[in-house]
């Protein structure tokens, strides 16, 4: 006999693994440092400093700091806000998990909902400042994996926030109180 189901008391811990792989994308994020590259390799920057190499011939950097612009502070402060709620969201998944608090998941997603704006915030502004304001020459530039791990964990963060807001409605199925539903049974 062959039965196949859905352990929902085993299966809600997936969410704050998810969660915790949202953190480590945050962290990979705001410490790399390939937001940006060109396709000659002359010029790169990350999140707090662009670098520009004039003679390709010696591994002379000539770097300098975004944060003197108001639109890198706010794109850092941003990205740094959306990190701090993901924490605190990760820290209370386990407290609303642990424990029968289903009416703190709710709270959960609306506060991974705001760290999702606050992320998506940033990760608009920056390339569209960046362009405007720091690309000067006529190379192509690429948005390259570092930035992508800040979009990766904002969609992470979006789907988390949608179970959250949905778990309580499957309360009874959380706690045991109802049999495993079976797919497929098979005498």
């Amino acid at each position: 006999m062959f039965k196949c189901g859905i352990a929902y008391p085993r299966c809600k811990w997936i969410l704050p693994l998810l969660l915790l792989c949202a953190i480590i994308f945050d962290i990979i994020a705001l410490a790399g440092r390939g937001w940006v590259e060109t396709d000659s390799g002359r010029e790169y920057a990350s999140l707090w400093h662009t670098c520009l190499n004039r003679n390709p011939n010696n591994d002379n950097w000539d770097c300098r700091s975004i944060m003197d612009y108001a639109w890198g502070r706010a794109t850092a402060a941003m990205l740094i806000i959306g990190f701090i709620i993901l924490i605190i969201c990760f820290l209370l998944s386990f407290l609303a998990l642990c424990m029968p608090q289903f009416t703190l998941l709710r709270l959960i997603g609306a506060l991974l909902f705001l760290a999702v704006i606050c992320q998506i915030c940033a990760l608009i502004i920056y390339p569209v400042r960046y362009t405007d304001e720091l690309a000067t020459r006529d190379d192509k530039y690429l948005y390259s994996w570092t930035y992508g791990f800040g979009w990766s964990s904002t969609i992470v963060m979006f789907g988390c926030g949608i179970f959250f807001c949905c778990l309580p409605n499957y309360e009874d199925e959380l706690m045991g109180n109802v049999k495993t539903k079976y797919f497929y049974t098979s005498s």
